[in-house]
């Protein structure tokens, strides 16, 4: 039996990693979020220690699920630029978010700051009726069954 390369579970954040949970992926979409639209060989030096099959094939996947989209700038030989979709551009708060954790647990060396003042930007939740939330306020709510029965709670 082969080896499935995704989850098959029931939950948002599996089904996100079955589509950016590999390794290199994040890292191409920050790129791109950050630099803006770039060709291959731009990313492949801006990720130094990726393997060319290894960037086609994240750039591939990201493609099929319309993360990123190609745009050509050249007809022949066919030369194109890879540039984030309005999906993949939702992605902003997952990469602020990792590079805020990283920031504070593992690498100090980059953070967001607000451009205007230059001081550090932080994310944070709010409920969309009323605006507040704590941290202790926030649960989990399934709205399908099959979500709820995987987690082993009633729906």
């Amino acid at each position: 039996m082969p080896v499935r390369k995704d989850y098959g579970l029931p939950c948002p954040i599996a089904r996100t990693l079955d589509v950016v949970g590999d390794r290199w992926t994040l890292l191409i979409i920050r790129d791109l979020m950050t630099e803006g639209p770039r060709k291959y060989v731009e990313l492949q030096t801006s990720l130094d220690g990726i393997a060319p099959n290894v960037l086609s094939d994240r750039l591939k996947l990201l493609e099929d699920h319309e993360i990123i989209e190609r745009e050509f700038y050249e007809e022949h030989p066919p030369r194109a630029r890879y540039r984030l979709t309005r999906k993949g551009l939702g992605l902003r708060n997952v990469i602020a978010a990792l590079l805020e954790w990283g920031h504070r647990y593992e690498y100090d060396g980059v953070t967001l700051v607000h451009e205007d003042c230059g001081r550090a930007v932080k994310l944070r939740q709010v409920c969309e009726k009323c605006g507040e939330v704590h941290p202790k306020d926030v649960r989990r709510k399934f709205t399908r069954r099959e979500a709820a029965r995987a987690a082993g709670q009633p729906f």
